[in-house]
């Protein structure tokens, strides 16, 4: 296949970029100095020029806090953006995955978010993030939504990369246990979204690794496995805190666990555990 992939400097884009390269699929790996996707006829021209089978559009504007305040940045980004993406890649009949997130979601209830529960973004983020789904879905007869959470990788920054580093550095650390979510390996995630662009099970996926953990519980399971398989050595005395005491521009979802019932109901094999693909990180680190 040929595929167009947006945000390809990104964390998550640049692991999808090698895994499909090794698998022998044709990649034009897109960032911001290759093409703006706030761009019509940029986007036009280069996916045009490409013709690919499928674009996956990484691309975002992902500074949860900054957005509050820079408002026209994130929905130039995130939704005009999209559009712009979605318009080219249905010029040229490619199959369009947009990734989203778990922020479109009220972050305040009980039980996992089905893919089909009625969406309530409560940060600017989260806003902009669901108008780029809105009008991917408007714009795309062959999309795949794909709203994914706490994604981290070997590439750019991340908690895990900060916990390992301030775990060796500070004395104590304070890690909040009242958000709950599940963490996202992106070599997981992006094997996931080969699988999906083979097919034409098209619609909205929740795909992070399955089961869910507080930051707290997850930074636990970081020291631990960290020591087992790199040999480090923690200093840091690890204590929970509340939300309230760590607070940020934008509000934090308190629960942002999803239920993957379109990868069951569609036949695919679900995202291993997030421990075990917290332990795949690791070795890849190592």
């Amino acid at each position: 296949m040929k595929v167009l992939v947006t945000g390809s400097a990104g964390q998550l884009g640049q692991d999808l970029v090698l895994l499909l390269q090794a698998q022998g699929h044709e990649v034009l790996g897109c960032d911001r100095q290759e093409m703006d996707i706030t761009d019509l006829d940029q986007c036009v021209e280069i996916i045009g020029g490409f013709a690919p089978d499928a674009v996956i559009h990484c691309a975002a504007h992902t500074a949860v806090d900054a957005a509050e305040t820079d408002i026209d940045a994130a929905y130039m980004i995130n939704a005009t953006g999209s559009r712009n993406v979605a318009l080219a890649a249905e010029k040229v009949g490619a199959k369009m995955v947009c990734i989203s997130t778990d922020y479109v979601f009220d972050g305040m209830g009980t039980q996992p978010y089905h893919e089909y529960d009625n969406t309530d973004p409560h940060s600017i983020y989260g806003k902009s993030k669901r108008a780029g789904e809105i009008l991917v879905q408007s714009l795309s007869t062959k999309f795949f939504i794909v709203r994914t959470s706490w994604v981290y990788g070997k590439y750019g920054n991340n908690f895990v990369k900060t916990m390992l580093k301030l775990g060796q550095e500070k004395p104590l650390l304070q890690v909040v246990h009242d958000q709950v979510g599940s963490p996202t390996y992106t070599v997981d995630l992006a094997n996931f979204l080969l699988e999906l662009i083979q097919t034409e099970k098209y619609g909205v996926y929740h795909a992070s690794n399955s089961e869910f953990c507080t930051w707290y519980e997850f930074t636990q399971a970081i020291f631990a496995e960290a020591e087992d398989i790199l040999g480090l050595k923690f200093t840091a005395k690890l204590e929970p805190c509340t939300t309230e005491q760590f607070p940020r521009p934008a509000p934090r979802p308190a629960y942002s666990v999803m239920e993957h019932l379109s990868i069951r109901t569609n036949g695919f094999q679900d995202i291993q555990p997030w421990r075990q693909g917290l332990r795949d990180f690791l070795h890849e680190l190592k």
